[in-house]
């Protein structure tokens, strides 16, 4: 069997040099996982459970194949002269631990205060799905989405906050419910005036 057949989905953008493998080997790796967990993968009821897996992770990891730099390509610079903080709250999003490979999920908030224009507010969901669709840690995911708006907006500052339930805390481990975790990380004019920082935390508040 040919390892490097092509999935129907775009190569990941932080592609390795590791070979992918195909759909075949794909849903072979998960019938032994149903074996593993001690259920049988040919009863009727598994029968198309490793097919229907993997379509999952066509759309779940889909974020591997997008690249943010796309998603805020087309910026607006006839904005009127405004230049003050644009904030998008409670963008909602789903992605999977890297370490156990279970869901959290949770709400996003970003604010930028712009240098030259401004992007669609659509596109700063379309951000958070593009790292939220790919195996993370909650840390990495806000990293990540505050450097690609600095890379690609150049803001005088942005700032961004995670808040999300993790299931391999609920799930499994210690099995505790309703535990939030949140992150944040500010940089330029967040990062060094502390009036904005209140300012960011203080929209995340107002409802």
């Amino acid at each position: 069997m040919d390892a490097t057949v092509k999935l129907p989905f775009p190569a990941p953008a932080t592609s390795t040099s590791l070979p992918r493998p195909s759909r075949e080997e794909a849903e072979a790796a998960v019938r032994t996982l149903i074996a593993w967990a001690g259920d049988d993968p040919t009863r009727e009821g598994l029968l198309e459970t490793p097919a229907r897996v993997a379509k999952a992770y066509e759309e779940l990891f889909s974020g591997y194949g997008q690249d943010p730099k796309e998603v805020l390509s087309k910026m607006f610079r006839e904005v009127g002269g405004y230049d003050d903080i644009v904030f998008v709250r409670d963008i909602p999003f789903y992605a999977h631990c890297e370490h156990h490979m279970v869901p959290f999920f949770g709400k996003a908030h970003i604010a930028y205060l712009p240098h030259d224009g401004v992007v669609g507010l659509s596109k700063l969901a379309r951000l958070v799905e593009v790292f939220a669709r790919r195996l993370q840690t909650q840390e990495t995911m806000t990293a990540q989405i505050v450097d690609a708006i600095n890379e690609n907006l150049g803001p005088r500052g942005a700032a961004v906050m995670l808040e999300a339930e993790h299931m391999c805390m609920t799930m499994r481990g210690v099995r505790a419910h309703d535990v939030k975790t949140i992150t944040h990380r500010f940089t330029g004019v967040f990062a060094e005036d502390r009036v904005e920082q209140d300012r960011f935390f203080a929209m995340i508040s107002r409802r």
